[in-house]
């Protein structure tokens, strides 16, 4: 049962790494089509109709589908001063805590996500700008970036679960930095 345990971690490790590796790889991409709309705007004195559009998207994928991936690497903010005067059990039963209504808010973004996906298709929304893109895909991504983090966050839950029941870790701390290189 550990050894499936652990391959389940292993894989939300790993699609959680790809996906966060690959939103880290639009932002040349972002600073180029900025960088383009500020040559075009002020060298050129002809602005782009879709640079601050396709700008602002991108933004929002690489912020969104970074989320997980910012937590797999524990890069998000703590209470430090309070967090490490504990135990680490009581650590365990803070990260079950707060975890578990991270979730909870992530179910909700999926549930908004999915409705306003659904008027953007029906009602064919898009951004009230000159180039006037469609709005669906940002739904999508969002759908797409909430499940990422709740993978995450329940093989997070997962693994201090195992740790309360058994007092040992789920995954050995040598695994964890080697799958995150």
């Amino acid at each position: 049962m550990t050894a499936i345990l652990r391959s389940l971690c292993h894989i939300v490790d790993s699609v959680v790494r790809v996906c966060g590796k690959g939103a880290a790889l639009l932002m040349p991409v972002l600073a180029f089509i900025v960088a383009f709309e500020v040559f075009s705007r002020y060298v050129l004195n002809s602005p782009t109709i879709w640079a601050f559009d396709l700008s602002l998207f991108l933004f929002g994928y690489i912020a969104a589908l970074g989320g997980a991936y910012a937590q797999q690497q524990r890069a998000h903010i703590n209470v430090d001063i309070l967090y490490y005067r504990v135990s680490k059990r009581s650590r365990a039963v803070f990260n079950l805590i707060s975890w578990a209504l991270g979730i909870f808010f992530l179910i909700l973004v999926v549930k908004m996500s999915f409705g306003k996906f659904e008027e953007a298709i029906e009602y064919d929304y898009r951004r009230q700008s000159e180039w006037s893109p469609p709005m669906f895909h940002f739904w999508i991504m969002m759908m797409v970036a909430a499940g990422l983090f709740i993978a995450q966050l329940a093989r997070d839950m997962l693994a201090e679960v195992y740790y309360l029941m058994s007092g040992q870790p789920l995954i050995a701390h040598n695994e964890e930095n080697e799958a995150g290189e």
